[in-house]
């Protein structure tokens, strides 16, 4: 019997394995544009916010034209330059297949922008297989909850039937603040310890354990 109409998933370092890309894509724009290369926790402990609010973190106050440098730099490496793998985590494929054979409607909320959405989707061949997404550039930066209020919107999904499974504080802390249920991974950007400060119902180690929960 499903517990969650409604599972509602991140992306980077939840289904995909892309954390590793977006460090070497980052410290590669900033050399690239002649900023300071972030060290790499520092770049993974921004993953899952837009890029938007991520690169002020990282280089400090930008004014618009650095902003749009940095962007457009790491745009490239990631999408075009750089080789470092992005391979769906262990399980991902199959578990999202049975939670839709269990007739559950599937989302993803992410820090991507629509367009990297829609290119991973396609790429993955998972486009059909979510029933609805929103990504940064399209709703208020993580840990606002405007992506789940939106996604609950356009699926008619009342809040108590949907939950949100991440693997950093942000994804946690955005449904925490809509008091929607959370389920944290451990194999992304946060640790079980961060994430737990967030009350999650659970921090999984694979994905064969979410299908007990949902």
């Amino acid at each position: 019997m499903r517990r969650f109409e409604l599972v509602i998933f991140d992306w980077d370092g939840t289904l995909m394995d892309s954390v590793g890309r977006i460090v070497s894509s980052m410290q590669s724009a900033a050399i690239q544009v002649g900023r300071a290369v972030p060290e790499a926790d520092a770049v993974r402990n921004i993953v899952g916010l837009s890029l938007q609010e991520a690169l002020p973190r990282l280089f400090g106050p930008l004014d618009e034209l650095g902003y749009q440098q940095l962007l457009q730099a790491y745009r490239q490496q990631y999408v075009h330059d750089d080789p470092t793998p992005t391979p769906l985590f262990t399980g991902v494929a199959s578990t999202l297949h049975q939670l839709a054979e269990r007739g559950h409607l599937l989302a993803v909320a992410t820090g991507k922008a629509r367009a990297g959405l829609d290119r991973v989707l396609a790429e993955t061949g998972f486009s059909q297989l979510f029933h609805a997404s929103r990504g940064a550039d399209e709703a208020r930066s993580k840990p606002d909850p405007m992506m789940l209020e939106q996604l609950l919107a356009q699926l008619n999904v009342p809040l108590e039937q949907a939950v949100m499974v991440g693997d950093s504080c942000y994804d946690m802390e955005m449904a925490a603040n809509l008091g929607m249920a959370r389920i944290g991974v451990d194999w992304g950007v946060h640790a079980a310890p961060i994430l737990k400060r967030f009350t999650p119902l659970a921090v999984i180690s694979s994905m064969d354990e979410l299908l007990a929960l949902v």
